[in-house]
Protein backbone atom coordinates (compact mmCIF):
# COMPACT_ATOMS: atom_id res chain seq x y z
CA UNK A 1 0.00 0.00 0.00
CA UNK A 2 1.94 3.51 -0.70
CA UNK A 3 0.70 6.56 0.71
CA UNK A 4 -1.29 7.86 -1.75
CA UNK A 5 -4.00 4.60 -1.02
CA UNK A 6 -3.21 5.21 3.26
CA UNK A 7 -4.88 8.48 2.41
CA UNK A 8 -7.84 7.15 2.11
CA UNK A 9 -7.65 4.45 4.99
CA UNK A 10 -9.36 5.71 8.40
CA UNK A 11 -8.02 3.79 11.47
CA UNK A 12 -8.74 4.03 14.64
CA UNK A 13 -6.09 3.62 17.41
CA UNK A 14 -7.07 2.93 21.45
CA UNK A 15 -5.07 3.63 24.47
CA UNK A 16 -2.88 6.28 22.89
CA UNK A 17 -1.95 8.41 26.09
CA UNK A 18 1.36 7.09 26.03
CA UNK A 19 3.22 4.11 24.76
CA UNK A 20 2.81 2.13 22.23
CA UNK A 21 -1.02 3.89 21.22
CA UNK A 22 1.21 6.92 21.17
CA UNK A 23 3.64 6.45 19.07
CA UNK A 24 1.37 4.21 16.43
CA UNK A 25 -0.76 7.44 16.13
CA UNK A 26 1.57 9.38 15.01
CA UNK A 27 3.48 7.35 13.51
CA UNK A 28 0.34 5.88 11.49
CA UNK A 29 -0.39 9.95 10.98
CA UNK A 30 3.06 9.96 9.49
CA UNK A 31 2.37 7.75 6.95
CA UNK A 32 -0.70 9.03 5.60
CA UNK A 33 -3.72 7.13 7.25
CA UNK A 34 -6.34 8.94 8.64
CA UNK A 35 -6.04 8.82 12.19
CA UNK A 36 -8.61 8.71 14.89
CA UNK A 37 -6.64 8.53 18.49
CA UNK A 38 -8.24 7.19 21.79
CA UNK A 39 -7.91 7.78 25.12
CA UNK A 40 -9.65 7.46 28.74
CA UNK A 41 -8.52 10.74 30.20
CA UNK A 42 -10.38 14.04 29.40
CA UNK A 43 -7.05 15.38 29.89
CA UNK A 44 -5.40 13.04 27.49
CA UNK A 45 -7.82 13.66 24.95
CA UNK A 46 -7.16 17.30 25.39
CA UNK A 47 -3.36 17.07 24.97
CA UNK A 48 -3.44 14.52 21.96
CA UNK A 49 -5.78 16.95 20.12
CA UNK A 50 -2.74 19.88 20.75
CA UNK A 51 -0.41 17.14 19.36
CA UNK A 52 -2.31 17.40 16.07
CA UNK A 53 -3.91 14.15 16.67
CA UNK A 54 -7.72 13.90 16.12
CA UNK A 55 -8.72 12.12 19.59
CA UNK A 56 -12.00 10.63 21.04
CA UNK A 57 -12.67 9.83 24.51
CA UNK A 58 -12.88 6.32 25.20
CA UNK A 59 -13.59 4.12 28.36
CA UNK A 60 -13.43 0.65 27.55
CA UNK A 61 -14.91 -0.49 31.01
CA UNK A 62 -18.32 2.06 29.67
CA UNK A 63 -20.73 0.58 27.26
CA UNK A 64 -22.36 4.23 27.12
CA UNK A 65 -18.76 5.67 26.26
CA UNK A 66 -18.08 2.65 23.75
CA UNK A 67 -21.09 3.91 22.30
CA UNK A 68 -20.22 6.99 21.80
CA UNK A 69 -16.92 6.90 20.34
CA UNK A 70 -18.45 4.53 17.94
CA UNK A 71 -20.77 7.44 16.88
CA UNK A 72 -17.86 9.98 16.73
CA UNK A 73 -15.92 8.02 14.89
CA UNK A 74 -18.90 7.44 11.90
CA UNK A 75 -19.49 11.10 12.02
CA UNK A 76 -15.44 11.69 11.04
CA UNK A 77 -15.56 8.36 8.64
CA UNK A 78 -18.68 7.96 7.34
CA UNK A 79 -18.92 4.66 8.80
CA UNK A 80 -15.84 3.85 6.65
CA UNK A 81 -12.84 2.31 8.75
CA UNK A 82 -10.29 0.36 7.09
CA UNK A 83 -8.07 -0.45 10.55
CA UNK A 84 -8.84 -0.96 13.92
CA UNK A 85 -5.87 -1.23 16.53
CA UNK A 86 -7.09 -2.57 19.94
CA UNK A 87 -4.22 -1.43 22.13
CA UNK A 88 -5.76 -0.12 25.28
CA UNK A 89 -5.55 -2.16 28.31
CA UNK A 90 -3.38 -2.83 31.69
CA UNK A 91 -1.66 -5.51 33.41
CA UNK A 92 -3.07 -6.48 37.26
CA UNK A 93 -0.26 -8.02 39.14
CA UNK A 94 -0.80 -10.47 42.28
CA UNK A 95 -0.80 -13.82 42.71
CA UNK A 96 -4.17 -16.08 41.67
CA UNK A 97 -5.21 -16.92 45.41
CA UNK A 98 -5.04 -13.20 45.91
CA UNK A 99 -7.10 -11.70 43.28
CA UNK A 100 -10.67 -11.08 44.37
CA UNK A 101 -13.68 -11.20 41.89
CA UNK A 102 -13.73 -7.02 41.66
CA UNK A 103 -10.39 -7.20 40.35
CA UNK A 104 -10.19 -9.98 37.86
CA UNK A 105 -13.25 -7.95 36.85
CA UNK A 106 -12.29 -4.99 36.36
CA UNK A 107 -9.05 -6.59 34.02
CA UNK A 108 -11.75 -8.63 31.86
CA UNK A 109 -13.49 -5.23 31.76
CA UNK A 110 -11.23 -3.28 29.89
CA UNK A 111 -8.58 -6.68 28.28
CA UNK A 112 -11.19 -8.43 26.98
CA UNK A 113 -14.82 -7.22 27.46
CA UNK A 114 -14.81 -3.62 26.55
CA UNK A 115 -12.22 -4.33 23.68
CA UNK A 116 -14.58 -6.76 22.43
CA UNK A 117 -17.85 -5.10 22.45
CA UNK A 118 -15.73 -2.17 20.34
CA UNK A 119 -14.57 -4.62 17.63
CA UNK A 120 -18.15 -5.99 17.18
CA UNK A 121 -19.58 -2.53 16.88
CA UNK A 122 -16.69 -1.52 13.60
CA UNK A 123 -17.01 -5.15 12.49
CA UNK A 124 -20.54 -4.50 10.35
CA UNK A 125 -18.63 -1.16 8.81
CA UNK A 126 -15.91 -3.29 7.10
CA UNK A 127 -18.54 -5.62 6.15
CA UNK A 128 -20.00 -3.95 4.42
CA UNK A 129 -16.90 -2.23 2.91
CA UNK A 130 -15.43 -5.74 2.02
CA UNK A 131 -12.17 -5.65 3.68
CA UNK A 132 -10.45 -4.59 7.21
CA UNK A 133 -7.92 -5.12 9.56
CA UNK A 134 -8.86 -5.97 13.22
CA UNK A 135 -5.13 -5.77 15.27
CA UNK A 136 -5.23 -6.35 18.72
CA UNK A 137 -1.84 -5.93 21.00
CA UNK A 138 -1.75 -9.14 22.66
CA UNK A 139 1.71 -10.37 24.77
CA UNK A 140 4.29 -13.18 24.84
CA UNK A 141 2.05 -13.45 28.33
CA UNK A 142 -0.91 -14.86 25.81
CA UNK A 143 0.60 -17.62 25.21
CA UNK A 144 2.67 -18.67 28.18
CA UNK A 145 1.91 -17.59 31.82
CA UNK A 146 4.60 -15.97 34.76
CA UNK A 147 3.94 -16.25 37.94
CA UNK A 148 2.22 -13.11 39.85
CA UNK A 149 0.48 -12.06 36.53
CA UNK A 150 -2.18 -14.72 36.51
CA UNK A 151 -5.03 -12.08 35.64
CA UNK A 152 -2.79 -10.55 33.06
CA UNK A 153 -2.07 -13.81 31.74
CA UNK A 154 -6.09 -15.00 31.41
CA UNK A 155 -7.29 -11.80 29.99
CA UNK A 156 -4.88 -11.87 26.67
CA UNK A 157 -5.43 -15.94 26.89
CA UNK A 158 -8.48 -15.16 26.57
CA UNK A 159 -8.27 -12.12 23.65
CA UNK A 160 -5.97 -14.59 21.81
CA UNK A 161 -8.51 -17.44 21.68
CA UNK A 162 -11.41 -14.94 20.92
CA UNK A 163 -9.05 -13.79 17.96
CA UNK A 164 -8.54 -17.31 17.05
CA UNK A 165 -12.11 -17.98 16.50
CA UNK A 166 -12.82 -14.28 14.81
CA UNK A 167 -9.96 -15.52 12.74
CA UNK A 168 -12.17 -18.60 11.51
CA UNK A 169 -15.44 -16.89 11.38
CA UNK A 170 -14.36 -13.75 8.89
CA UNK A 171 -12.45 -16.10 6.38
CA UNK A 172 -13.44 -15.07 3.08
CA UNK A 173 -14.70 -11.49 4.15
CA UNK A 174 -12.09 -9.28 2.78
CA UNK A 175 -11.26 -8.99 6.97
CA UNK A 176 -8.15 -9.90 8.82
CA UNK A 177 -7.89 -10.49 12.77
CA UNK A 178 -4.13 -9.98 13.67
CA UNK A 179 -2.31 -10.45 16.70
CA UNK A 180 0.49 -8.27 17.37
CA UNK A 181 2.32 -10.36 20.53
CA UNK A 182 5.08 -7.99 21.49
CA UNK A 183 7.44 -8.53 24.99
CA UNK A 184 8.84 -6.13 27.25
CA UNK A 185 8.38 -2.58 25.81
CA UNK A 186 9.06 1.03 26.82
CA UNK A 187 5.73 2.03 28.15
CA UNK A 188 3.93 3.29 31.60
CA UNK A 189 2.68 -0.63 31.73
CA UNK A 190 4.54 -0.87 35.09
CA UNK A 191 3.37 2.77 36.58
CA UNK A 192 -0.43 1.53 35.84
CA UNK A 193 0.19 -2.13 37.19
CA UNK A 194 1.78 -1.20 40.27
CA UNK A 195 -1.14 1.43 40.76
CA UNK A 196 -3.65 -1.91 40.27
CA UNK A 197 -1.52 -3.71 42.84
CA UNK A 198 -1.69 -0.77 45.41
CA UNK A 199 -5.30 -0.71 44.73
CA UNK A 200 -6.30 -5.02 44.41
CA UNK A 201 -3.83 -6.83 46.22
CA UNK A 202 -3.28 -6.77 50.49
CA UNK A 203 0.40 -7.58 50.54
CA UNK A 204 0.56 -7.59 54.46
CA UNK A 205 -1.88 -10.76 54.88
CA UNK A 206 -0.74 -12.22 51.55
CA UNK A 207 0.88 -15.92 51.66
CA UNK A 208 2.98 -14.30 48.44
CA UNK A 209 4.52 -11.20 51.10
CA UNK A 210 8.05 -11.72 50.83
CA UNK A 211 7.66 -11.93 46.87
CA UNK A 212 5.03 -9.07 46.29
CA UNK A 213 7.80 -7.40 48.54
CA UNK A 214 10.33 -7.83 45.45
CA UNK A 215 7.67 -7.60 42.98
CA UNK A 216 7.16 -4.05 44.84
CA UNK A 217 10.98 -2.90 43.70
CA UNK A 218 10.86 -4.35 40.13
CA UNK A 219 7.36 -2.11 39.51
CA UNK A 220 9.11 1.05 40.95
CA UNK A 221 12.43 0.56 39.14
CA UNK A 222 13.14 2.88 36.79
CA UNK A 223 14.42 2.11 33.27
CA UNK A 224 13.83 -0.95 31.36
CA UNK A 225 11.86 -3.73 33.50
CA UNK A 226 13.31 -6.66 31.76
CA UNK A 227 16.38 -7.69 29.55
CA UNK A 228 15.56 -7.10 25.40
CA UNK A 229 13.49 -4.04 26.07
CA UNK A 230 12.18 -2.51 22.65
CA UNK A 231 10.95 1.01 22.25
CA UNK A 232 7.25 1.19 20.89
CA UNK A 233 8.39 1.78 17.21
CA UNK A 234 9.44 -2.11 16.92
CA UNK A 235 5.42 -2.72 17.83
CA UNK A 236 4.36 -0.19 15.14
CA UNK A 237 6.27 -1.59 12.76
CA UNK A 238 4.21 -4.74 13.05
CA UNK A 239 1.17 -2.60 13.21
CA UNK A 240 2.07 -1.23 9.61
CA UNK A 241 3.11 -4.83 8.02
CA UNK A 242 -0.34 -6.16 9.35
CA UNK A 243 -2.16 -2.67 7.88
CA UNK A 244 -0.33 -2.67 4.42
CA UNK A 245 0.38 -6.78 3.49
CA UNK A 246 -2.37 -8.03 1.02
CA UNK A 247 -2.11 -11.38 3.57
CA UNK A 248 -0.85 -10.42 6.85
CA UNK A 249 0.02 -13.06 9.88
CA UNK A 250 -2.14 -14.22 11.77
CA UNK A 251 0.20 -13.60 14.68
CA UNK A 252 3.37 -11.10 14.48
CA UNK A 253 6.05 -11.75 16.89
CA UNK A 254 8.09 -8.81 17.97
CA UNK A 255 10.84 -9.00 21.02
CA UNK A 256 13.24 -11.66 21.74
CA UNK A 257 11.39 -13.04 24.35
CA UNK A 258 8.69 -13.88 22.53
CA UNK A 259 10.56 -15.73 19.88
CA UNK A 260 12.24 -17.58 22.22
CA UNK A 261 8.92 -18.83 24.17
CA UNK A 262 6.85 -19.41 20.63
CA UNK A 263 9.73 -21.16 19.89
CA UNK A 264 10.70 -23.38 23.11
CA UNK A 265 6.44 -23.90 23.38
CA UNK A 266 6.18 -25.53 20.18
CA UNK A 267 9.26 -28.27 21.32
CA UNK A 268 9.25 -28.52 25.18
CA UNK A 269 6.68 -30.60 27.33
CA UNK A 270 4.64 -28.61 29.70
CA UNK A 271 6.86 -29.76 32.71
CA UNK A 272 9.72 -28.74 31.36
CA UNK A 273 8.39 -25.21 30.05
CA UNK A 274 7.00 -25.07 34.02
CA UNK A 275 10.71 -24.84 35.11
CA UNK A 276 12.30 -22.62 32.51
CA UNK A 277 8.98 -20.05 33.35
CA UNK A 278 9.69 -20.53 37.04
CA UNK A 279 13.40 -19.52 36.75
CA UNK A 280 12.32 -15.99 35.22
CA UNK A 281 9.45 -15.78 37.72
CA UNK A 282 11.70 -16.44 40.56
CA UNK A 283 14.10 -13.90 38.62
CA UNK A 284 11.94 -11.22 39.18
CA UNK A 285 12.11 -11.35 42.35
CA UNK A 286 15.47 -10.91 43.22
CA UNK A 287 16.26 -7.44 44.47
Amino acid sequence: MNGDTAKHRAVLVTGCSSGIGHCAAHVLAKQGYRIIASARNPRDVKRLNHEGLDCIRLDLDDSESIAAAVEAVRERTGGRLYGLFNNAGFGQPGAVEDLSRDALRAQFETNVFGTLELTNRVLPWMREAGEGRIIQNSSVLGFVSLAYRGAYNASKYALEGLYDTLRLELAGTGIHAILIEPGPITSRFRENAWAAFRRNIDVEHSAHRDAYLATEKRLRKAGPAAPFTLPPEAVVDRVLTALRHPRPRPRYYVTFPTWLFGGLKRVLTTRVMDRILLGVSKGEQKP
